[in-house]
């Protein structure tokens, strides 16, 4: 076959992102594999697995990658450091209209890139082939567990980027002392299942959704819903429809304060469309009686994200760095000090498998050197590359065809 050569570049966003697509194990992995294909790696103080790493696995180290035909990352890459005419992949956050990266999705058509993104890297069904989403929750999970400990105050765990992996983020968790607490997690995705895992290292016990809502409990327990649990028809009609649910949100309303108003930490870990009901409103927060009783939430682990969205208490995303905020039930807004019996601790961090970069980038790369590279070096005939592919020599591929307004600023 053809040689190819790919390029792993340094990641730049910023925040530091400490994330690769291809650990240096990995990559000998593929060149047995597929021994037409050459890799080398852009030098990186910033990466998760060192320089040297890599240089002892007999991996070359090359900063000018002008001379590769695919280049692999994964957030952004800079602008300036574009290479033109050739395959890029990594998460380019274009496909969905945002306005912060027009400028980025500009700039490929310009250069005539080839831009694979891992977003839209599904199989025949529309089933995604490659994700860092059990990662966002398993870390999730492990914030909205920490954050509890600084609200209460009654036990402490490491930050989890300071661990050196999950081994040791694990190992944290047997600090966690939970009384009687109740734990919501709502979501049946992958950043669900994550935060499952992560919620199975303590000794609580799970309750189904209607035990959960109905009754009170002296001891610590958790529970997680799904759509047909916290939305309803507003016709009231049923049974629910999961298909009807997803294709026209509007037609539904929230039901999930009876679960709520039970709860101690709560984590977002589900999937919401704009066009969806929110889980809760601003209002339901604020002291009161009857239907505005306040909520007994102490943390909230939004690991979702959606600004001012499904958690309307999101105001902003957090940083690895500083991961906490304190929100102001009665006034909606942030506060610079909170007080633990009148606030509630927010967690919003949007880069969340980059607190774990080594075990993330890992499971990541296992996928991409089985399923993905094989199919972009070599033959695709289920077209899983060319689904991904948004633009290709100077202009958008069929399927994005519907970004021509947003390239063109309309």
């Amino acid at each position: 076959m053809k040689p190819i050569k790919i390029g792993v570049v340094r990641e730049t966003k910023i925040p530091p992102d400490h994330r690769v697509a291809l650990p240096p194990a990995q990559i000998i992995e593929l060149k047995q594999q597929l021994p037409h294909v050459e890799v080398v790696v852009q030098p990186s103080p910033m990466r998760c697995f060192s320089d040297a790493e890599y240089l002892e696995l007999g991996i070359s180290m090359q900063e000018d990658l002008s001379d590769c035909d695919i280049l692999i990352g994964v957030k952004e890459v800079d602008i300036p450091t574009l290479i033109p005419d050739k395959t890029y992949l990594f998460f380019a956050h274009v496909a969905k209209e945002q306005p912060y990266n027009r400028i980025l999705i500009l700039a490929l058509l310009e250069k005539g890139i080839r831009m694979v993104d891992y977003e839209y890297l599904t199989d025949s069904y529309g089933v995604r082939l490659i994700a860092f989403g059990r990662w966002a929750g398993i870390v999730g999970a492990y914030n909205g567990l920490r954050g509890l400990g600084i609200h209460s105050n009654e036990y402490s765990l490491k930050p989890a980027h300071t661990c050196h992996d999950r081994q040791e983020m694990d190992a944290q968790l047997s600090k966690v002392e939970l009384r009687n607490t109740r734990i919501l997690l709502s979501g049946g995705g992958r950043v669900a299942q994550g935060a499952m895992e992560t919620l199975g290292h303590l000794v609580i016990r799970e309750v189904n959704p209607e035990e959960y809502s109905n009754n009170e409990f002296a001891e610590p327990v958790f529970c997680r819903i799904d759509p047909w649990h916290y939305v309803a028809r507003r016709d009231g009609q049923q049974p629910f429809d999961q298909e009807h649910f997803f294709d026209y949100p509007e037609f539904y309303l929230s039901t999930s304060l009876k679960y709520l108003r039970k709860t101690d930490l709560y984590i977002a870990a589900h999937y919401w469309n704009p066009d969806s009901p929110r889980m809760f409103e601003l209002d339901d927060l604020k002291s009161g009686v009857g239907a505005k009783k306040t909520m007994p939430i102490k943390v909230i682990a939004d690991i979702s994200c959606d600004i001012n969205g499904s958690v309307p208490s999101t105001l902003r995303a957090t940083t690895i760095a500083e991961p906490y905020y304190w929100f102001d039930p009665e006034t909606g807004k942030e506060l610079a000090r909170g007080e633990a019996s009148r606030h509630i601790l927010m967690m919003t961090v949007d880069n969340l498998p980059g607190e774990l970069p080594r075990d993330a980038s890992q499971e990541f790369s296992n996928v991409l050197v089985s399923q993905i590279i094989p199919r972009l070096t070599g033959d695709d005939p289920e077209n899983v590359i060319k689904r991904a592919s948004i633009t290709e020599a100077g202009e958008l591929t069929e399927d994005y065809n519907y970004l021509d307004n947003y390239v063109k600023g309309r």
